[in-house]
């Protein structure tokens, strides 16, 4: 192990690490998933400590978004925000094919044509979500966006209209709380406006973005609009600082969401008690599930609400010091940014226009193979660029400073 893995690690825990969002683990989620492992139970449900730590985890967070567990909104810890995405998809099928009439269980899913709503920028879990559910990646409707990445809400009244017309069920629409790309913001209090008039299922992936939607105070129109979604995901191990895997998916509505997972007949069904709350199984895919809650859980307690909001708008203030260094600079030009995300250009003397792209591609390249700072390539209205986006609390302004002149110094070498 000390000589042919430790010493190769993805590099997520370095300060200069920009490139993805994945965020350095807090060493108390570190410890957190040993004494997990130890204990090493299966959380599908039951009378004992794993099950109540993952209860008031998912209670806390669905507390920020101002939702109640005796109203009957729920949740569970997942993998990531790919499994919170078909598992709110997967709720949302069953809820319009019941709204048809059909039991999607018994029946499949080639009785009605469905349409999902989703922009460009939507990470690429929705797409395998729908293939994964059966309903083909035909069924799903790009909506544009305006100049800053953010979905047209005009053209979605616009599509949904079309659709009902022409006889297609419209399933969900997937906004985004902060995408990955560049980390836009959609408009969710417009959004969920057109989805409750509509009869619409709305999930909002919030995998990077949503704990700052969550918890920041200059983004509370966002948070009201988050608020208004019927499921929501979420990611831990991106801006929460978790180690790797754990996300969630937050349901407003549990009670009916149990329809769509459980296998346990009705007349079987025991209501929840304090000691053996209904078991998570009968909300998701997964029968044997881990402890993921406990890294979580001590991460709260040690930092608190305030805590994680100090680190977030740090992150993000970085971010804007990164974006500040290249707007003063001649060699450099922002093409995007969001919340801790900067997607950039290095321009410099000697490279000319149509050679742009395929030197950003080249230092990308650079730049990874060299290791002094790791960035990745990305795209923005068809240009290539780089993209940096800080999670990391040990990120210092005095890192960005020296990443920038590490990029000029490589760029110089691959012009």
């Amino acid at each position: 192990m000390r000589q042919r893995i430790t010493p190769y690690p993805f590099g997520n825990g370095s300060p200069r690490f920009l490139a993805w969002v994945n965020s350095a683990p807090h060493p108390i989620g570190v410890a957190s998933s040993l004494i997990a492992a130890a204990l090493d139970p299966s959380v599908a449900g039951g009378r004992h400590a794993a099950v109540h730590v993952e209860h008031e985890v998912i209670r806390w967070f669905l507390e920020l978004l101002g939702w109640s567990r005796a109203e009957g909104a729920h949740g569970l810890l997942t993998s990531g925000g790919s499994a919170a995405a078909l598992l709110g998809l997967q709720a949302a099928r069953q809820r319009a094919f019941a709204k048809a009439g059909i039991d999607v269980r018994k029946q499949g899913v080639g009785a009605i044509s469905v349409r999902v709503y989703a922009t460009a920028e939507a990470h690429s879990c929705v797409t395998k979500a729908v293939e994964s559910l059966g309903l083909g990646t035909d069924s799903i409707r790009e909506i544009p966006v305006d100049e800053a990445a953010r979905m047209d809400c005009v053209a979605l009244c616009e599509m949904i209209a079309s659709d009902l017309a022409a006889g297609h069920v419209p399933l969900a629409v997937v906004a985004s709380a902060g995408t990955v790309n560049t980390g836009a913001i959609d408009p969710l209090g417009e959004i969920a406006d057109i989805c409750a008039e509509a009869g619409v299922w709305l999930h909002v992936d919030g995998a990077y973005g949503g704990p700052a939607v969550m918890l920041l105070d200059d983004l509370v129109e966002a948070r009201e609009g988050l608020a208004r979604a019927d499921s929501v995901g979420i990611d831990a191990h991106k801006w929460l600082y978790s180690p790797v895997d754990v996300g969630m998916v937050l349901y407003r509505d549990g009670r009916a969401v149990r329809e769509t997972f459980s296998l346990v007949p009705s007349y079987l069904r025991s209501e929840p008690t304090p000691d053996e709350p209904v078991w998570f199984s009968e909300y998701g895919l997964e029968q044997t599930r881990s402890f993921r809650a406990l890294k979580v859980w001590t991460q709260i307690m040690h930092l608190g609400w305030n805590g994680y909001r100090e680190l977030i708008a740090r992150d993000i203030a970085v971010a804007d010091h990164l974006a500040a260094r290249l707007d003063e600079a001649t060699d450099f030009e922002i093409v995007a940014t969001g919340l801790s995300v900067v997607c950039f250009r290095h321009r410099p003397d000697g490279v000319a226009e149509e050679d742009l792209d395929a030197h950003q591609s080249r230092l990308a390249t650079s730049l990874q193979t060299e290791g002094d700072a790791f960035l990745a390539p990305s795209a923005v209205n068809g240009r290539t660029v780089l993209r940096a986006c800080i999670v990391n609390p040990g990120t210092t302004t005095g890192d960005i400073d020296e990443v920038i002149e590490i990029i000029r110094r490589a760029g110089d070498s691959s012009a």
